[in-house]
């Protein structure tokens, strides 16, 4: 499709002045006023959202020992324990050194327990109120008017105004 330019000169004056007319009547057709509001009232939804809610607490757990202590002790038990005994009950003096030298050890380095903080979240559904828009009265020639609007319109609300015939 091409653009067509049109010539005048062998239309009516007539013809031409409505086409004018029709022209002008179109720019016309739709006016742009302003309606002064009465009131305004937000309109809210409640809506689910899902949440993810941690909380933390502390865990306490036994810690497991190296035994480098029970094996210090033993040795240690077991050179005193010899160094005590004479004859066969050095033997016994070393055997009895060892055990209650490993005993004493253990206990030295000892299980100490360990506190950890241990994390848990689950996904909970939480109530949200939203705005939705506003319930808009109005008032434009002597009427009041109602619509919704989506934002608050401030003291006045543009209108689009289209003559009916």
């Amino acid at each position: 499709m091409t653009a067509r330019t049109i010539s005048l000169k062998h239309w009516t004056p007539r013809l031409a002045g409505s086409l004018f007319a029709c022209l002008a009547l179109g720019h016309a057709a739709q006016a742009q006023e302003v309606g002064q509001v009465i009131s305004r009232t937000p309109v809210y939804q409640q809506v689910t959202v899902p949440r993810q809610v941690c909380t933390q607490t502390q865990v306490t757990s036994p810690a497991q020992t190296s035994g480098a202590g029970a094996a210090m002790g033993a040795i240690a038990g077991g050179a005193i324990g010899n160094a005590m005994g004479k004859g066969e009950g050095r033997a016994i003096a070393t055997m009895i050194g060892v055990i209650g030298g490993a005993i004493a050890g253990d206990k030295v380095e000892g299980p100490q327990s360990q506190t950890q903080t241990q994390q848990t979240c689950t996904t909970q559904q939480v109530y949200e109120n939203r705005l939705m828009g506003y319930n808009v009265v109005y008032e434009f020639a002597g009427k009041q008017y109602t619509v919704q609007w989506p934002k608050d319109p401030g003291p006045t609300i543009k209108l689009q105004i289209t003559p009916v015939n």
